[in-house]
């Protein structure tokens, strides 16, 4: 199958190289928030807010940044929880997990700023159940939450989790 515009964007600009990447767990009311991406014409992959650490910047400090550009909300950064090695070729990245907590700003649908607004891939916010991640195929919801229990699981894990070099396309 042909890569489609938005996957040979993503490539280009996220692909072929080890990024470090911060994360955010923000729980409320028994629901965990989740953001969108497209990406590809045909696929869509929920995940929680976090994205590309930049140099010279502490993780706690990146995650911070991310959360406001892709939510609107400011947060206070708390426990780490656990590192994810995310290996889906040709997207390759350490993922850091962070407890956070909102602290002010309004929730509203933001933006990647490492793509032009016309090749934005985030596309929905929306506070999930945990019923409600597990209706998500696999191939669209972040291997970390495929198999959770309740939200408590993700302030209990620690440690180094990988799945595997799985395809999910």
């Amino acid at each position: 199958m042909a890569q489609d515009k938005i996957s040979k964007k993503i490539e280009s600009k996220f692909g072929n190289h080890l990024r470090s990447r911060v994360n955010g767990i923000l729980i409320q009311d028994e629901k965990l928030l989740m953001i969108k991406h497209m990406m590809s014409e045909d696929r869509e992959f929920w995940s929680v807010p976090g994205g590309g650490m930049v140099y010279g910047q502490s993780a706690p400090d990146n995650l911070k940044r991310e959360f406001l550009e892709e939510t609107g909300l400011e947060v206070a950064v708390g426990d780490y929880l656990f590192v994810h090695e995310y290996l889906d070729p040709p997207l390759h990245a350490m993922e850091h997990f962070f407890l956070v907590e909102k602290i002010g700003g309004q929730l509203k649908l933001g933006m990647d700023p490492e793509l032009e607004s016309a090749e934005q891939i985030l596309t929905e916010l929306r506070w999930m159940t945990v019923d409600e991640l597990h209706s998500l195929p696999e191939n669209a919801l972040h291997q970390i939450f495929w198999r959770i229990k309740s939200l408590k699981d993700l302030g209990k894990w620690t440690g180094y989790f990988n799945f595997g070099n799985i395809s999910l396309k």
